[in-house]
C-alpha cells in the first residue's frame, strides 16, 4: 500500500506540472513549492522551532488562537506557517506573527527528511485534517512530538473502514489527537488509539478574540440604530433570492444588512437589483444611508466579523450550495442562526439546532415561518435563541490553552 501512495504523490506532481499552464491555482502550487528549499536556505540553527501545518484558510483560522497562543507562551521558540493549499497561503503569506510561511512541499520520503532536517522543529501542530505519511513518520523517528488539532472524524472516513488498515498505521503516528467531541475520541478508541482527549475547537477561541477586537462602524450603527435588523453574511445568489422575496411584505422598521460570499461589481450589481431600488451599497456611502434603503450591501470584505453586533437574527449563506459558511461569528454576539439544508457536516451548526439557537429551512416558506416566529411571534422565543447560542460559546472556548497546556508537559518531559 505504502507503493500506492508514493505513486499517487508522484501522479499527484505530474497532474500539477501539467495543469499549471492553464490553471491558476495549480502554478500557484507548483511554484510555491519550488521557492521552499531557497527560503529555507538562510533559516536560522538554533532556535526553538514550533511548526503548524495548516491544508487551507479555513484551517490557518482555526490554528490562529494556537499561533498567537504560542507566541505568548512560548517567546523563545520561532514559529514556521506550512499551508497545502494556495487558497491559505496566498491570503497569509505575509502573516506577521509567523517567522517563515512556506508550502508544504509533496509527502515524499526524501522531502519530508530534508524539511525536517532544516527546519529542526521541537513541536508540531498539524491542524483538523492532513494525514502525510512520510513527514509523520519521520517527526516520529526523530521522537518531535506531533499534535493533531481541533480533529474531527466520522465513521465513514477510511480510518474506519475495513479496507483502511494501512491508513490506521497513521494515527500512532500523532503523539496526542485533541480531537473536537466525544463521538470523535469513541471512534478513535474503538480501533485502539487511545492517546487522545477531547479538547473542543479552537475556532471558538478564534471567533471570542473577533468580537473583543471588533471594530465600531458608525455609518451601519446608524443605519441599524431603532431598527430591526437582519444580518446575511456569507450569502449566495439562491439565500440572496429569499431575503429579497421576504422583504417585500416584512414590516417597514425590518432592515436587512448583507454581506455576498462574492464581492466582484457583477454580483454585487445583481444584488443591488433584487431589492428593486432599495438597497445601498457601502463602498459608494459619502454619509449616512439614505432614509429610504432598506437594505445595505456590504461590497468590501473584512468587515463580516464586526457586522453581526447590529442585529438580532442571523441568516449564514451557503445551505443551499456546498455547504454553510462560519456561524459561530453571529452565534459568539448572542444571536439565533438560520441557515439552510447542506449543514449536517457542520459540528457546530448541529450543536446549535440542538441548543435551540439555530433555525434550518428548506426554502421560502420555511424562512418566513421562522422569521415570524423570531420577530413577530413571543419576544421572549427570540430572547432565548440568543442567549441559548451565546452559552454554548461561552461553553466552547479554552481548546487552545487545553492543548498548549498538555504540549508544554510533554516538552517539559523531554527536556
Amino acid at each position: 500500500m505504502c507503493l500506492v501512495y508514493n505513486l499517487g504523490i508522484l501522479l499527484y506532481g505530474w497532474v500539477l506540472r501539467l495543469a499549471a499552464p492553464f490553471n491558476h491555482r495549480a502554478a500557484l502550487l507548483l511554484q510555491g513549492r519550488r521557492r521552499v528549499w531557497g527560503d529555507l536556505a538562510a533559516f536560522w540553527g538554533d532556535d526553538k522551532v514550533a511548526w503548524v501545518h495548516c491544508a487551507s484558510l479555513g484551517e490557518f483560522e482555526q490554528g490562529r488562537p494556537l499561533i498567537e497562543a504560542l507566541r505568548k507562551q512560548r517567546p523563545d521558540h520561532k514559529v514556521v506557517l506550512t499551508f497545502f493549499s494556495p487558497s491559505g497561503y496566498e491570503v497569509r503569506k505575509n502573516y506577521e506573527l509567523a517567522d517563515l510561511v512556506l508550502y508544504l512541499p509533496a509527502d515524499t520520503a526524501a522531502n519530508a527528511r530534508r524539511f525536517i532536517d532544516k527546519v529542526r522543529p521541537s513541536e508540531v501542530y498539524f491542524i483538523k485534517y492532513e494525514y502525510w505519511f512520510h513527514y509523520f513518520k519521520a517527526l516520529k523517528r526523530r521522537n518531535i512530538p506531533l499534535y493533531l488539532v481541533s480533529a474531527i472524524f466520522r465513521e465513514e472516513q477510511i480510518f474506519f473502514r475495513w479496507y483502511g488498515g494501512w491508513f490506521r498505521k497513521l494515527l500512532p503516528l500523532v503523539t496526542r489527537f485533541f480531537v473536537q467531541d466525544e463521538r470523535s475520541a469513541s471512534l478513535l478508541r474503538s480501533i485502539g488509539v487511545a492517546h487522545c482527549e477531547v479538547a473542543g475547537d479552537t475556532r471558538f477561541d478564534r471567533v471570542k478574540a473577533l468580537v473583543e477586537q471588533a471594530r465600531e462602524v458608525p455609518v451601519i450603527a446608524d443605519f441599524a440604530k431603532g431598527q430591526r435588523v437582519l444580518v446575511a453574511g456569507s450569502t449566495w445568489p439562491p439565500d440572496e433570492a429569499i431575503l429579497a422575496k421576504w422583504l417585500e411584505q416584512a414590516p417597514s422598521d425590518v432592515k436587512i444588512i448583507v454581506a455576498p460570499h462574492e464581492v466582484h461589481e457583477a454580483h454585487v450589481q445583481e444584488l443591488v437589483a433584487r431589492f428593486k431600488g432599495g438597497a445601498a451599497r457601502f463602498s459608494q456611502l459619502k454619509g449616512a444611508v439614505s432614509a429610504e434603503a432598506r437594505v445595505l450591501v456590504i461590497d468590501t470584505i473584512g468587515l463580516l466579523s464586526s457586522l453581526y453586533r447590529y442585529g438580532s437574527v442571523a441568516y449564514i449563506g451557503g445551505g443551499f450550495g456546498k455547504g454553510i459558511h462560519n456561524t459561530l461569528e453571529a452565534a459568539t454576539y448572542g444571536m439565533p442562526v438560520i441557515f439552510g439544508p447542506h449543514h449536517k457536516k457542520f459540528k457546530e451548526a448541529m450543536d446549535l439546532l440542538e441548543e435551540g439557537a439555530a433555525f434550518a429551512i428548506a426554502g421560502q416558506a420555511d424562512f418566513e415561518q421562522v422569521m415570524a416566529g423570531l420577530w413577530d411571534g413571543d419576544a421572549a422565543r427570540l430572547a432565548a435563541a440568543g442567549a441559548a447560542a451565546s452559552a454554548y460559546v461561552g461553553r466552547m472556548t479554552g481548546a487552545t490553552e487545553r492543548v498548549l497546556g498538555v504540549s508544554a508537559g510533554t516538552q517539559a518531559t523531554q527536556d
